[in-house]
């Protein structure tokens, strides 16, 4: 056993006062919950133990006093990543309530967030830009010249003219903050958000908004983390969307300055673990700043649903934390009370991956709750027939009667109507395509299922529950074990402030216990239970 009286040299002396050094778990528990009060590292008097304490007095052989070994300052949630996350983005706290697509984070959640001091993206993915539109204005309307709020732009592969129009609107509304997500290579229409407005102050580039990037991959972090490429710099000066200047200027900068590590989340995903994903980023990330010399924050996204889960992140080197399937569970979430109450029943295992309506053709996938859906099988069983035939009229009779009868519930003929109508308003190339294109036209009433899966769980339409399609990652499980028993069990508590706040704290409070145990303190307790914070 380590004599730690002699393998700690003492710097001093600690004075009790009116709280006495604890040495026993549950006293030790009780004191390193005091995260915003010093804490003093001391050895017994009488055997080979450690224990804190706060409070009191530092001396210096003081006969009454036991040997101080260390001093921890104080530990805020608002320390726990990087400063300069803060203060780039106006925000008290390094914590992200991240975009959930179709509007499932609302207006409300991101307003919710920038007044908590917090940073919050509003999910405009799968959105029509008439509606994201209106979610613009309404924010702005809002939070006005507030700098800690932002939006959604998703890669379209298959709706390219999509992603240009929004990316228009949150250009010419000034939206402060863009979070491109699920990029493979970078489009002309997420530099155009990075490059366009940029100009120089003092001898510095600066921009007009700021780019966030949801990367799972280190090709693509690389492509963010660079200057923007001439190719696509030439295409956007020809169209006269980005002045000489600003493409001059963009030589000078990354395209993001802060990079998001998805690991395994709900949604699109590669089902990444964060422990191998986020340290090889980062380490990427250090060999391009030396290169180029610029500022890029790293920070963390999926599988964070627990205090333990957030500290971790940090510990890894996170400059700041995305939450996202623990959101859809609050009350601002864009998603039914049936939804949000499928969500509070799910437990770590009830998650499956299933194809995804935006990429169908491609064979992308994305993550979703398992329990009490069978969204995943169908959707599987249509993307079987898709790859096994050319188009909707080689169908087997069997296969088209068990498709029909029981995935999507309705004569195919009748879903081809509603969804030459759908694309006729919203795309009229895609009809066009379609038209020409057999297997493309399959793909299109395949993806009518897909798309209404995602809308039956946010209406709550209680025929088509067991098809909902409900985004979810383990993280939701995990936040369901930690607050059970606590008031955060009910759905109805689980605000996305709250949630936040209790996170912050608890990883604050954790962060601390693992400081602890590097002196040597024998800290037992590593939980944090979820308490009333606003």
């Amino acid at each position: 056993m380590i004599d730690f009286r002699r393998a700690h040299a003492p710097i001093a002396t600690w004075v009790p006062g009116s709280g006495r050094p604890a040495f026993d778990p549950d006293g030790i528990a009780e004191i390193l919950s005091e995260i915003r009060e010093p804490v003093h590292v001391v050895a017994s008097r009488h055997d080979n133990g450690v224990g804190v304490g706060i409070g009191g007095s530092a001396g210096v052989n003081d006969d009454h006093g036991f040997r101080l070994l260390g001093t921890l300052p104080p530990l805020y949630p608002e320390w726990l990543g990087d400063r300069s996350f803060c203060e780039a983005h106006g925000v008290r706290f390094p914590y992200i309530a991240g975009e959930m697509a179709n509007g499932i984070a609302t207006t409300q959640m991101v307003i919710a967030m920038a007044r908590a001091e917090m940073l919050g993206f509003f999910g405009a993915g799968g959105l029509a830009p008439q509606r994201v539109e209106a979610a613009v204005d309404e924010l702005v309307r809002e939070l006005g010249d507030a700098p800690n709020w932002g939006v959604n732009l998703i890669h379209s592969p298959n709706e390219l003219a999509i992603e240009e129009r929004v990316a228009e609107l949150l250009i010419s509304r000034g939206v402060p903050i863009v979070s491109a997500s699920a990029y493979m290579g970078l489009t002309p229409a997420v530099v155009r958000c990075a490059v366009a407005g940029l100009r120089l102050v003092d001898g510095v580039v600066v921009p007009r908004r700021r780019v966030f990037a949801k990367v799972s991959r280190p090709e693509v972090a690389a492509q963010f983390m660079s200057p923007a490429p001439d190719e696509i710099l030439r295409v956007l000066l020809d169209r006269g969307q980005i002045t000489a200047e600003e493409a001059a200027l963009a030589a000078r900068v990354p395209v993001a300055s802060d990079i998001t590590v998805e690991s395994d989340s709900g949604g699109h995903t590669d089902n990444r673990p964060l422990v191998s994903l986020l340290p090889a980023i980062i380490g990427l990330r250090d060999s391009i700043v030396a290169q180029h010399g610029f500022t890029i924050r790293v920070g963390a996204a999926g599988g964070l649903g627990t205090p333990a889960s957030v500290a971790g992140a940090f510990a890894l080197g996170a400059a700041y934390v995305v939450t996202g399937s623990v959101n859809q569970a609050c009350v601002e979430a864009g998603i039914s009370a049936e939804a949000r109450e499928m969500l509070a029943a799910a437990d770590i295992a009830d998650v499956i991956m299933a194809p995804a309506a935006d990429m169908f053709e491609q064979g992308v996938k994305l993550q979703v709750l398992r329990r009490g859906t069978m969204f995943a099988a169908r959707a599987g069983q249509l993307y079987e027939a898709y790859r096994s035939y050319p188009s909707l009229e080689a169908l087997p009779e069997a296969v088209r009667t068990r498709l029909e009868r029981d995935v999507l519930r309705a004569p195919i003929s009748e879903i081809w109507a509603g969804t030459e109508a759908f694309w006729r308003e919203r795309d009229p190339a895609e009809l066009q395509r379609a038209l020409a294109d057999p297997k493309h036209r399959m793909a299109l009433v395949f993806r009518w299922y897909l798309g209404k899966a995602s809308r039956w769980a946010i209406e709550g339409d209680d025929t088509r529950r067991v098809d909902y399609q409900i985004w979810c990652g383990p993280a939701m499980g995990a936040f369901n074990r930690w607050t059970e028993g606590t008031f955060l069990a009910a759905p109805s508590e689980r605000t996305v402030v709250q949630v936040a706040l209790n996170l912050l704290e608890g990883a604050a409070v954790l962060t601390r216990a693992h400081q602890l145990r590097t002196y040597g303190v024998p800290v037992q307790s590593f939980t944090f239970a979820p308490r009333k914070l606003i």
